[in-house]
């Protein structure tokens, strides 16, 4: 407990800090700007979400892999993963801000985004896109230094980055009144801050790792490994926030003030269960490293500890959520708002009663990923997330549902996944203890 809670408190902070970025804006956003531009500014993150999930999700397969081979000692094989997984995520990042600067209209049509929102939706997204190659930057280091058991510098730069994020929101916004622009150019310059400077650090703190040997070369057989670990969890990270934009457009359908309610809740909800999801990442390193090792047997102690302290830390968090749903909503929205505070309230008192079976789901995640079950993540993910866009269709097509099946669709959808994630360990687990290590050794063999 110890040692998995020392590693995965910075990575719990710095996510914290992260979503700062996204608070910030919707705070100063909603305070100065309305409830329209918190409305356009919040179906803009769900968005962002969803691009940022696939640059993490590239980020934190390539990190299994570095773990895997930092718990193996392999220097020459952590060397070329990481020249690999760097060629891997740039491309990507680069196909990923063409399309999405040609294809602007069109999203903003596909979020079902309404009239009145259209040209600030628009003015919004083209800065904000801007800031893709900083978050890609910032991921793949901050992966690279917490598979080598470096949680506390990414947390660090998070910090100068959130406070800095801070008060360029408040210049941007309420000084110089540039609107919904301001608030995104503020987050991206904080973004690429973040991005450069932890690049700098790692280039000064491990020279070995990243300077030219002749050693290392870009391997097929490297990127396809790398590849097989990314693109799975890529999916998985995609699929997930591919429903929640699903979500969101339904969300849409019922209005600016159901909008704005959403918005919000959402930002409290991501704060609130943010800090198991990063203790599922953490859990994620632990056992790879271990799994690298073939420390079977402190891998199965870990995933007792990991389930008592992420279990209760969810359901310290829910009864806080529930106790505190009115005031945390008034953070963002005006008391004068009665509608939209208590469609978010009705938000965050039925799904935020759940958190610690996502905290569950989050462990599943994480273990799938470092035992080379990676498929297995997205199963849960797609179960997870279908039902719970399915369930959100046909219960709020149902009168005396409406918008709150929206919000009960998504602890169920948790609960079924939990259930057939355990289901299957339990099933598989000799297996899935010793089966990718042996896969390996069959690779390697000549």
């Amino acid at each position: 407990m110890k040692t998995m809670l020392r590693f995965a408190v910075p990575m719990i902070l710095g996510n914290l800090l992260q979503q700062c970025y996204n608070i910030a804006d919707t705070l100063i956003v909603g305070k100065f700007l309305g409830a329209s531009a918190l409305a356009a500014v919040g179906s803009a993150f769900s968005l962002m979400t969803f691009l940022t999930s696939i640059l993490l999700g590239l980020a934190m397969g390539s990190g299994t892999v570095f773990s895997i081979r930092f718990g193996q000692k392999d220097q020459l094989g952590l060397k070329e993963g990481i020249l690999a997984s760097f060629t891997l995520l740039g491309v990507v990042t680069i196909l990923l801000n063409i399309t999405v600067f040609v294809g602007i209209d069109w999203i903003i049509w596909a979020l079902r985004t309404p009239a009145e929102l259209v040209v600030m939706m628009r003015e919004y997204l083209t800065v904000i896109f801007a800031g893709l190659v900083g978050i890609f930057l910032y991921n793949f280091f901050a992966s690279l230094l917490r598979s080598l058991g470096n949680s506390t510098v990414p947390l660090l730069f998070l910090a100068v980055s959130a406070i800095l994020n801070i008060l360029l929101d408040l210049w941007f916004v309420a000084g110089l009144n540039r609107g919904v622009a301001g608030a995104a150019e503020a987050t991206v310059i904080s973004q690429y801050v973040s991005g450069i400077g932890i690049l700098i650090y790692t280039w000064i703190k491990f020279p070995e790792l990243l300077r030219r040997d002749r050693k290392v070369h870009l391997r097929m057989s490297c990127v396809k490994e790398i590849a097989g670990f990314s693109a799975l969890t890529c999916l998985q990270q995609s699929i997930m926030n591919l429903g929640i934009l699903a979500v969101q457009g339904l969300v849409n359908s019922f209005g600016t003030t159901v909008m704005a309610a959403f918005a919000a809740a959402v930002k409290i909800d991501a704060f609130a269960y943010l800090p198991v999801q990063d203790f599922g990442n953490a859990f994620s390193i632990f056992t790879a490293q271990n799994f690298g090792a073939k420390q079977t047997q402190r891998i199965q102690k870990g995933i007792r500890v990991a389930v008592i302290a992420s279990v209760s830390f969810g359901l310290l968090i829910s009864a806080c959520v529930f106790v505190f749903a009115e005031p945390l909503m008034t953070l963002f929205i005006d008391p004068g708002e009665t509608a939209v505070i208590s469609q978010g309230v009705d938000y965050l008192r039925i799904e935020g009663t759940f958190y610690f079976l996502i905290g569950i789901l989050f462990l599943l995640y994480g273990l799938y990923r470092a035992l080379g079950r990676p498929g297995m993540s997205v199963v849960l993910t797609i179960v997870s997330l279908g039902i719970r866009v399915a369930l959100a269709y046909a219960l709020s097509a149902i009168p005396m549902f409406g918008v709150v099946g929206i919000w009960w669709s998504v602890p169920i959808g948790w609960f079924l996944a939990d259930g057939l994630g355990v289901i299957y360990y339990f099933m598989k687990r000799k297996k899935l203890l010793s089966g990718y290590m042996e896969e390996i050794a069959k690779e390697e063999t000549p």
